[in-house]
């Protein structure tokens, strides 16, 4: 374990920002985690996992402590599913893959989400009717104030959507080591109820489709509306999809009656935040370095040399345009820093 001054983390972050760390530390175990937050280098730490739901709009002068962990064991198995551990520092794309080859199922409709399985709590990721909720048991995470460790259940995760007890009472004071999920080893329950998923299975002539299939159909829809951060930097979903009262719908289909919905419950509906942007005129716009993608006008995107300065201004004039032509305010998903 090497402690490193003044590390740029342009390769550290998906936006691809070229800021840089006071110090740096990469950790691989839980022992030297533990070590790292113990360094007397800096009084201020920031935990560093993929990188890929942050917008860094600045140098950080503090100790930055990159999580490496990684790792998959097998707890426990039965007829029907198995449970398994995986390490924080584990790629969650990667790790769908591993469960696809050994037919797990459960998350092949959150392939090709970005970032690492320990930020998948933080944020219950979620995509084409699945979340991370739906397969998870307990997460392990380290207490910054004694650097123990407490196991956290589902219910103590206190998740809703895109959202944890971790971006809320207990922001900033736990470091999530390893996440603990149960999967299916055969009659596998698919989720095949988005239009986009049907629609490409019907193209590709799959009637009884696989979990192999689904993930392959999730692929190829992120793929075709998605740009690859290694190509164009962007941290996926830039805004969440706001979730309004039937008072708020009932205002908005009045002026806007072709706008899409999602009934979430008998008194709230979830309006696509994508369509909200492309239709205040933003989609595939560019100001500077920074834009909007011309495939999906929920990602922000860094076409080469934008600062995280740049990109949040861009944030912040697209929540107030909004604002202005559908009177919804649309949240930033990505933590800004």
């Amino acid at each position: 374990m090497t402690t490193e001054s003044y590390k740029s983390l342009k390769p550290y972050n998906t936006f691809g920002i070229d800021c840089r760390a006071r110090y740096f530390t990469s950790v691989q175990s839980v022992s030297e985690l533990r070590e790292a937050l113990q360094s007397p280098l800096h009084t201020d730490f920031f935990l560093l996992g993929g990188g890929s739901n942050i917008l860094l709009t600045g140098d950080i002068d503090a100790h930055v402590v990159h999580l490496d962990l990684t790792g998959i064991t097998e707890v426990s198995r039965n007829e029907n599913a198995v449970v398994l551990e995986v390490m924080a520092g584990e790629n969650w794309h990667e790790f769908v893959m591993h469960c696809i080859e050994n037919d797990f199922g459960g998350i092949e409709n959150l392939s090709l989400i970005p970032g690492n399985v320990g930020t998948a709590p933080i944020q219950n990721i979620g995509a084409y009717g699945v979340e991370l909720k739906d397969v998870f048991i307990s997460c392990k995470a380290l207490d910054r104030s004694n650097l123990e460790e407490k196991e956290f259940t589902a219910s103590e995760c206190q998740f809703g959507y895109r959202d944890s007890i971790f971006k809320g009472t207990a922001k900033g004071r736990y470091v999530i080591t390893s996440v603990q999920l149960q999967l299916t080893t055969e009659n596998h329950s698919k989720n095949t109820s988005y239009g986009a998923i049907e629609s490409w299975l019907q193209e590709h002539n799959i009637d009884d489709p696989s979990i192999r299939d689904i993930s392959n159909a999730v692929i190829a829809i992120r793929q075709s509306k998605l740009p690859d951060p290694k190509v164009l930097g962007n941290s996926g979903s830039f805004f969440k999809n706001p979730v309004i009262d039937l008072n708020a719908f009932r205002k908005l289909k009045l002026n806007h009656p072709e706008a899409p919905y999602y009934e979430v419950s008998p008194t709230e509906v979830k309006i696509p935040a994508g369509w909200l942007i492309e239709h205040s005129g933003f989609k595939g716009k560019r100001f500077g370095e920074a834009g909007v993608h011309d495939r999906q006008a929920l990602v922000l995107v860094n076409h080469g040399n934008a600062s995280g300065s740049e990109i949040w201004n861009l944030a912040q004039e697209i929540q107030k345009k909004v604002k202005e032509d559908f009177d919804i305010l649309i949240e930033p998903e990505v933590n800004v820093i």
